[in-house]
């Protein structure tokens, strides 16, 4: 039986834990749910929920009648019951399960309303209270740097339900730190926001303001623990830049190869395309291990590490541990829709999975990895029929425009409107609206009020093909144990990370 060892301690606030040395990865929208979480935690690993578009998953529990009670069983807790019972009255239905429009919570803006900020508030504490409940061991949140409006509110709800660490990608997040110190003591904090267009010398905020959206919690509550953070980078001069530059405490860090699923750091220097249409990445793209260990902060390896020999290889070259997305996205316990599970385990087994890098699919610019399944937007002809429509608006571009006002626009939304809001024709061509798509592919479906089904995508990293090594001979399927069971031979590799004391306190 293969031994690994105890993960290595770093000078970092992380230094006083026993550090987790697998991380699940929190991904998609609703596909890390808090019923992996709580698994993977349960398990004595880091069980992560993804923070992306938890009040419309919210909703789309509620109104699909909360099968089990746990979304209501979480809502008691909030510390606030009036804005509770607001979303109760508007949302749930309790026969749930008939096919219905979709009702979306509006999109958000630089002037967001009490109620959107109160839901998405709401919505992070449910996900995050839920995947801690019933046990001790930390929960992490994932968010992406490029979904700016909501950022403070799921941060700070996250925090009331006491979430241990705070991953995010897909960007420079140079301000959450100071952010998360400000949200700890309830305080007002501001975001400052990318704006197409905008000069140096623009300043465009967001504040948020605990206080205005819950009058009196500062008393009530008291000063919260402040989440570790850990941001999710490819380069070394990204690293440094964070050390730099950041507003507050860096905890270390998540290091993502271009294989990894999701969105994908785009390769550095001129773009170059393969035969397949997918961008080349080169040895400027590698991150040096050496030095990123010189920075002297705990990090984790994420992309292509889902094996037992490449965990231990992970381990070898100094890391704390990995960080494993594709292995838990197909497991029994995620979030992704059943039916779309089933039939990529079978392609899967079969030998006939296939994942792509996409450079233009997704509306942010960077590169976006696609699982090739049959119904899906993967097929140009289900993408070509689907009508464009923007009613989420979680990707949209804030830009300045002439009068000097900001406006929003998405290359994923009717082209008509882009061109006329000032966006290239050519932007638009082969984006795909992942807001709606990405919800189609878990179990909160969206119709339309004509009928129409959103149809899924469905990302995933290169490992994808090799998630057939979690499956036990005669079965079809697997569990988050199976996972975890298969990367340590069974082997505990780290402390109980129940025992650590003060966890977020530290």
């Amino acid at each position: 039986m293969r031994i690994f060892p105890v993960a290595r301690r770093r000078v970092s606030a992380l230094d006083q834990m026993n550090l987790p040395t697998i991380i699940q990865g929190g991904m998609g929208v609703a596909v890390s749910d808090w019923r992996l979480a709580k698994t993977v935690s349960e398990l004595g690993y880091l069980g992560v929920v993804s923070g992306t578009g938890l009040g419309t998953i919210l909703i789309g529990r509620l109104r699909g009648g909360d099968p089990g009670g746990h979304i209501r069983r979480a809502l008691s807790q909030f510390p606030f019951q009036e804005p509770v019972q607001r979303i109760l009255d508007n949302y749930f239905v309790p026969e749930g399960g008939r096919i219905r429009p979709y009702e979306r919570p509006p999109m958000w803006t630089l002037k967001p309303s009490n109620s959107i900020n109160a839901l998405t508030v709401i919505a992070n504490f449910v996900e995050v209270f839920l995947a801690k409940e019933g046990h001790n061991n930390p929960v992490g949140i994932n968010l992406l740097e490029k979904i700016q409006l909501p950022t403070m509110a799921s941060l700070y709800g996250a925090m009331l339900a006491g979430v241990n660490i705070v991953l995010m990608g897909a960007g420079i997040p140079i301000q959450i730190p100071g952010i998360l110190d400000k949200l700890a003591r309830h305080q007002v904090a501001s975001y400052r926001l990318d704006i197409v267009g905008s000069s140096p010398d623009d300043d465009y905020r967001l504040d948020f303001d605990p206080e205005v959206i819950f009058p009196g919690i500062t008393e009530k509550i008291g000063p919260l623990n402040r989440p570790h953070f850990l941001p999710i980078i490819s380069s070394v001069v990204l690293a440094r830049a964070l050390i730099k530059r950041a507003t507050g405490r860096i905890d270390g860090f998540v290091i993502e190869a271009p294989i990894a699923g999701g969105h994908n750091a785009p390769p550095r220097g001129p773009l170059q395309i393969n035969d397949k249409g997918e961008p080349i990445y080169g040895e400027k793209d590698e991150v040096d291990l050496d030095k990123i260990e010189k920075l002297g902060l705990p990090f984790w390896l994420a992309g292509g590490y889902g094996s037992p020999d490449r965990f231990q290889e992970a381990l070898n070259m100094g890391a704390a541990g990995i960080q494993v997305g594709t292995a838990f996205a197909f497991c029994n316990e995620s979030g992704l829709d059943n039916r779309i599970k089933q039939t990529l385990l079978r392609k899967v087994l079969r030998g006939e999975a296939s994942v792509r890098t996409d450079p233009i699919a997704s509306p942010t610019g960077f590169p976006f990895k696609i699982v090739e399944l049959e119904g899906s937007v993967s097929e140009k002809e289900i993408y070509e029929a689907r009508p464009r429509n923007c009613d989420m608006g979680y990707l949209r571009h804030l830009y300045k425009q002439e009068n000097g006002r900001i406006g929003y626009r998405c290359p994923a939304e009717p082209v008509e409107h882009y061109v006329k809001k000032g966006g290239a024709l050519e932007d638009t061509v082969g984006r795909y609206c992942l807001c709606n798509n990405l919800f189609g592919s878990v179990s909160v479906h969206k119709y339309l009020k004509d009928g129409y089904i959103e149809p899924p995508v469905v990302t995933s990293g290169d490992e994808f093909v090799n998630i057939g090594q979690f499956i036990k001979p005669g079965e079809s399927s697997y569990s988050a144990r199976d996972v975890i069971d298969h990367l340590t031979n069974g082997t505990t590799i780290n402390l109980p990370v129940a025992k650590i004391p003060d966890f977020a306190t530290l």
